[in-house]
């Protein structure tokens, strides 16, 4: 048993003032058993000397059951004379300083004990009552022999209640806090983790000397086993893992738990080669007694929990405790859950981390292939373009090769960039870098085509220089491409606004353009890669169909974002925003 209530401590105390006050004794006890093995003494009638010493003393269960064989039987008492003790002076948390030692068989010796084990339906002891001190210094005889029998008679079913009730009392407020500690385990996202959360509190709630949670996967199958609470590891056979798959759903389904002991089980549902297979493995672990936890989630059973104990002290598991063990099945099952949920998503993750890996290392390979042969042609064109002697028809072919090898070299260059920007190994190293400069050096790029097509330019931001913490090749990319495509896409006579915005936490960059704009349909894939519009205007320009998909990366590698507003034949807003420095 575990702490008991003060009430019920003061119930106690009350209960010992009848036998001082009324039958001659100056020092009266009451001890309560323990699943631990050891009697505790927690109410004592009597000076306060004997109270500071008596009070919370613990004394072996075994040991004093051996004494006791020694004792005289008067009624319900054991009276040990202090010739028949085993333990010797050293063994007494107190013994009365004022009662002098004497061989006289009549008169009470310090070291003399009369104590009342009380025995409950199941004849397990779960008290004693010890007097001690008579104060007329003589071994009870007669009528106070009668009065010390009817008073354990009339006693000892309110000293059981008592117990009793502290003792579901405190199993109850035990099992609250069980199943707060399994509730709140919900938000842990790895079984491990649930188990190394939960293990200590349910032990404790259960008396349990170990626990372990076998698991079902998402086809039925039993996951392996998991380290028992104090440190060792349990192995379940394949036959085990047969047996306990079905159990646990067969429990599941009825809404049940099994309690298991050395020579039965509750409810049984298994054949008689099962339970000796089970009660075998019960010895290999030396356990005494086991409870079998069905865990799941709706009609679902996810797996089992086992709480072990061992010893012959305490090895049935009460109804309390068997309806408390449901209930935390129930919030284990939705832990669980929880955890397969997170681990089914955390391994798509990393599928898909593994194939965008594999994706950037493809391109970046195929690209750097490409980059050599098409060096190649483009020298060997140059060479050819420059001979004196070649026709008219062929100079027009040796420019045709020239532009496309010019075009691959740019969708090369696109790929490893694309191909940099979308690996999550790549290294990241962001710095301070002014935006503002950014922009102006993106127009200045741009300008002769800006002036060409006489576009209008304006950019607004304010008078301080704006830094973001970002890579400046990146920034400077994303910058480019958008200014880029507006220019691009814009008619002549068009207007573009670049506008920046700092925020406490970021910086928001409006590129807007007065373009051709873009469908709704085609904003859906516009960050795709090699995507290219459906709009016959933007088609007729030439592309790759790479650049926002590269700015897309680019942004989402600093930890930012992009957004784009436009409507078909009005324009274009691409908004970037990056954490500011």
């Amino acid at each position: 048993m575990r702490s008991i209530d003060a009430a019920v401590v003061d119930t106690l105390d009350s209960i010992l003032a009848g036998v001082t006050d009324l039958m001659g004794f100056e020092i009266a006890a009451i001890s309560v058993a323990h699943v631990d093995g050891v009697l505790e003494t927690v109410a004592v009638a009597g000076s306060d000397e004997a109270k500071a010493a008596l009070k919370g003393h613990r004394t072996e269960i075994d040991m004093v059951q051996t004494q006791l064989v020694a004792a005289d039987e008067w009624g319900p008492w054991r009276f040990l004379p202090h010739d028949r003790l085993t333990i010797g002076a050293a063994g007494f948390a107190w013994i009365p300083p004022d009662v002098e030692a004497t061989d006289d068989p009549e008169r009470w010796h310090p070291l003399d004990v009369l104590v009342a084990p009380l025995y409950d339906d199941d004849g397990r002891l779960r008290a004693l009552i010890s007097v001690d001190s008579p104060q007329n210094r003589m071994r009870p005889t007669g009528q106070t022999r009668t009065d010390l029998e009817g008073f354990v008679v009339q006693t000892r079913p309110a000293v059981l209640n008592l117990i009793e009730r502290a003792e579901l009392a405190a199993q109850v407020r035990l099992a609250d806090a069980a199943r707060l500690v399994v509730r709140q385990a919900s938000s842990e996202l790895s079984i491990e983790r649930i188990i190394e959360v939960i293990q200590s509190a349910v032990t404790r709630c259960f008396d349990a000397f170990g626990m372990w949670i076998q698991t079902f996967d998402e086809r039925g199958d039993g996951q392996g086993a998991i380290h028992a609470s104090n440190g060792a590891e349990i192995w379940l056979s394949e036959d085990l893992r047969r047996i306990a798959r079905p159990a646990a759903r067969a429990m599941w389904a009825s809404q049940d738990v099994a309690a298991i002991g050395q020579s039965s089980i509750t409810p049984d549902i298994l054949t008689d080669d099962q339970r000796e297979q089970i009660y075998s493995f019960m010895k290999t672990i030396d356990v005494t007694s086991m409870l079998f936890i069905p865990l799941g989630a709706g009609k679902e059973c996810l797996g089992n929990l086992v709480l072990t104990r061992h010893g012959e002290l305490r090895t049935e598991w009460s109804e309390v405790e068997r309806r408390v063990a449901l209930d935390i099945g129930h919030d284990l099952g939705r832990a669980l859950l929880n955890a397969r949920s997170f681990e089914r998503e955390r391994r798509l993750v990393d599928e898909l981390r593994q194939l965008d890996s594999y994706k950037s290392t493809l391109i970046a390979t195929l690209a750097h292939e490409l980059k050599n042969p098409l060096t190649a042609i483009l020298g060997h064109a140059e060479m050819l373009d420059a001979s004196p002697e070649l026709t008219p028809s062929a100079r027009n072919s040796i420019s045709a090769v020239e532009r496309g090898a010019a075009r691959m070299q740019r969708l090369v260059d696109d790929l490893l960039v694309l191909a940099r920007a979308g690996d999550p190994h790549s290294a990241f190293n962001p710095a301070p870098v002014d935006l503002h400069a950014a922009v102006l050096d993106a127009l200045d790029l741009m300008r002769v085509t800006i002036n060409r097509k006489k576009l209008g330019v304006v950019v607004e931001a304010p008078a301080e220089g704006i830094r973001v913490m970002a890579e400046s090749e990146g920034v400077e990319r994303v910058v480019s491409n958008l200014v880029s495509n507006a220019t691009k896409y814009t008619p002549e006579g068009g207007r573009i606004t670049v506008r920046l915005h700092p925020t406490a936490r970021e910086v928001r960059l409006d590129v807007v353009d007065t373009g051709i704009g873009i469908s709704q349909s085609d904003q859906e894939h516009l960050f795709s890669e090699f995507f290219r519009s459906t709009n016959p205007a933007a088609v007729a320009l030439p592309g790759t169909g790479l650049g926002l998909a590269i700015v897309k990366s680019i942004v989402e590698r600093h930890r930012g974002r992009i957004t784009c507003e436009s409507t078909l034949g009005r324009g274009a807003t691409f908004s970037v925003f990056l954490p500011r420095a």
